[in-house]
């Protein structure tokens, strides 16, 4: 049996495309991905891993630069924590902020959402 994950599984979990898989390597969000007999990509567990901590970044809007920035950081050793957890409460500041810009505009649409609703309800009435 192989041992790791093939791009396929490592896909199936991440919900990444075989291309991103490839590309994040390419920039260096991943380290290199050992490789079978055959060649084909064999992911670690510590790859899968940092695919869901990626994936997580990405999803709340975090720039590919600073990914990679912050897995310099994490490459270059355990001296540079603080700038990492600075690196991180800054995008977390951001997220939030986005969040609070969303639930605002929610609560215009759910306004009007209200609205169209009590109209059908008077129409119904009629």
């Amino acid at each position: 049996m192989e041992e790791g994950f093939s791009v396929g599984e490592v896909a199936a979990k991440t919900g990444l495309t075989a291309y991103t898989l490839r590309w994040y390597e390419q920039v260096g969000l991943l380290d290199p991905i050992p490789r079978d007999h055959a060649g084909r990509r064999r992911y670690r567990l510590r790859d899968v891993e940092r695919l869901d901590l990626l994936t997580k970044m990405r999803a709340t809007g975090m720039p590919v630069r600073e990914m990679v920035r912050y897995i310099e950081l994490v490459r270059a050793g355990k001296h540079n924590r603080r700038e990492r957890l600075e690196l991180l409460e800054q995008h977390r500041t951001t997220v939030l902020r986005q969040i609070s810009e969303l639930e605002r505009d929610l609560a215009v649409i759910d306004r009007k959402i209200t609205r169209y609703r009590g109209y059908l309800d008077a129409e119904q009435t009629d």
